[in-house]
């Protein structure tokens, strides 16, 4: 099947080539009549403009680059679904390259995505990318940068406030009667880490109940890293008539659970666990992990809004967005009997 060119359409119509370029990348003003022949002899002739010749001459090619870590992680593909939903209601569709956490992939993906002509980058690390940060916001085109583990009000983003959810979290398990609580962290001392954020609203929360903020440094974020630290963090809850234990992450809760559940240790019986983020697994697990619910679709979805915004408005907000959590109450956390 031969494929219709605008030169078809600009004989069908009777009118230029370049009334009709005119019409279809809406560059300059044409006559309500020859618009009229032109958009007919579309519709006649099934014409569908080359989008890679018309972004040259438009020089908008409503392409967003998305740079992730791993697709894989759940998170992730939600804030990547944010990402890409709102982006079609808009008419922009995205490039997405997952780089497994090297930096060299994520620079070399940097210069592709320019390569391609993209209006706008979406960079969704779980690293501390100084380097990489700083080589898209020399590139001079709108870029947000979501980190769940790291912040700078720097950097154009979308967070959730982490020493409010912190605090919210810290307040409910004190609502439950515990006074003696832990918290365990981990690299809460790294430049732009969140931890600190967090430990803030936690002992912020004890201390307005007069009570006890146990802290314990992890060892990662990941569920075998939870399950590592089991041994140590019940040995010190136990000295110290712990009762409930905040994680940082779905995942080290989980893996502290699984610990206890080998051990012999009942949750919410013996020990209340509690975590951040109410990842997939959370609401799996048995028993059902209480947890910080991270908006990850809508963090996503607002972070895309704003690059279209500063494309298409020419608006380029400055500040970072907050939204807001809520913290989900399950089978994890019980009253102190």
């Amino acid at each position: 099947m031969v494929s219709v060119t605008i030169k078809d359409v600009a004989k069908k119509a009777g009118v230029s080539i370049s009334t009709v370029s005119r019409v279809i990348n809406k560059s300059k003003p044409v006559s309500l009549e020859a618009r009229q022949k032109v958009l007919k002899a579309i519709e006649e002739l099934g014409y569908k403009p080359n989008e890679v010749a018309r972004s040259l001459v438009t020089r908008k090619s409503r392409l967003i680059g998305v740079i992730v870590t791993d697709i894989g992680h759940s998170y992730i593909a939600e804030m990547v679904r944010g990402i890409e939903e709102i982006g079609r209601m808009y008419r922009y569709d995205i490039i997405l390259s997952s780089s497994y956490g090297h930096k060299e992939t994520e620079k070399k993906f940097v210069q592709l995505l320019m390569g391609k002509q993209v209006q706008g980058i979406v960079l969704i690390s779980e690293d501390n990318n100084d380097e990489v940060v700083e080589e898209i916001m020399d590139m001079d085109i709108p870029f947000v940068y979501l980190n769940k583990y790291y912040s700078s009000a720097k950097i154009p983003s979308v967070y959730i406030s982490s020493e409010r959810s912190s605090y919210n979290m810290t307040k409910y398990l004190t609502e439950l009667g515990h006074r003696n609580i832990m918290y365990v962290t981990y690299n809460k001392d790294e430049k732009y880490s969140v931890e600190k954020l967090k430990v803030d609203g936690f002992n912020k929360a004890l201390a307005e109940v007069n009570g006890n903020a146990y802290i314990f440094q992890g060892e990662g974020f990941q569920i075998e890293d939870g399950y590592k630290i089991g041994e140590r963090v019940y040995k010190m809850a136990k000295e110290n008539s712990i009762t409930a234990i905040f994680c940082c992450h779905d995942e080290v809760a989980i893996g502290l659970m699984s610990y206890f559940y080998d051990n012999n240790v009942k949750v919410p019986e013996d020990i209340s666990v509690c975590g951040f983020g109410d990842s997939k697994i959370a609401s799996i697990y048995r028993p059902r992990l209480t947890t910080v619910r991270e908006p990850y679709y809508d963090i996503g979805a607002v972070a895309i809004r704003r690059i279209i915004k500063a494309v298409d408005e020419k608006e380029i907000e400055k500040e970072n967005i907050y939204l807001p959590s809520q913290i989900i109450k399950r089978e994890s956390c019980g009253k102190i009997r």
